[in-house]
């Protein structure tokens, strides 16, 4: 099953520096049963996005509460064995858990197929829907609009040989 896990730099940087892809229960977004009914589609690349695209809203949550980051959304996609990742039933049916799921294994980095980050040419409305994300989530619609802004920009592909150039500085 591929999964989707958000982070930021600093985190892929200390995945990158322990080889871990941090703690378990370790959050990231999948295609599940919940997901595909709320996408509605049978094309698995489009629902394949839509979990990156969950992940890439978690990555901006985790900048959000992390002011010293770097302000680009980063995800991690890797391959687990069915039956590690699993959804939450508390939390199955909760529209801001779409697709959201629970890895309980350690995810060594050796197993990740890819990075996804924003350019550089990101950061300004990353870092600007990062600060309007509470409003946002308070029902401000300009707030969202800010926030829809970041979602503009698609995340760059990157492969694993490339993390140490991402994380260089970040102390990885």
């Amino acid at each position: 099953m591929r999964v989707y896990v958000p982070l930021t730099l600093s985190g892929l940087a200390e995945a990158y520096k322990t080889g871990e892809l941090g703690a378990e229960p370790l959050v990231a977004y999948a295609v599940t049963p919940g997901l595909r009914e709320w996408y509605l589609s049978d094309d698995i690349e489009e629902l394949e996005y839509a979990a990156l695209s969950r992940a890439a809203l978690a990555s901006l949550r985790l900048l959000a509460a992390d002011p010293g980051a770097a302000r680009r959304r980063t995800v991690v996609a890797v391959d687990v064995p069915d039956g590690i990742a699993s959804v939450d039933p508390d939390r199955g049916l909760d529209p801001a858990a779409l697709g959201e799921v629970r890895v309980a294994a350690v995810v060594a980095l050796a197993k990740v197929a890819s990075v996804h980050v924003d350019a550089q040419d990101a950061e300004a409305d990353v870092a600007a829907a990062a600060q309007a994300l509470p409003a946002a989530d308070g029902g401000d619609d300009d707030a969202q609009f800010v926030v829809d802004g970041a979602e503009d920009h698609e995340l760059l592909w990157f492969a694993t040989q490339e993390i140490q150039n991402l994380v260089v500085g970040l102390g990885g």
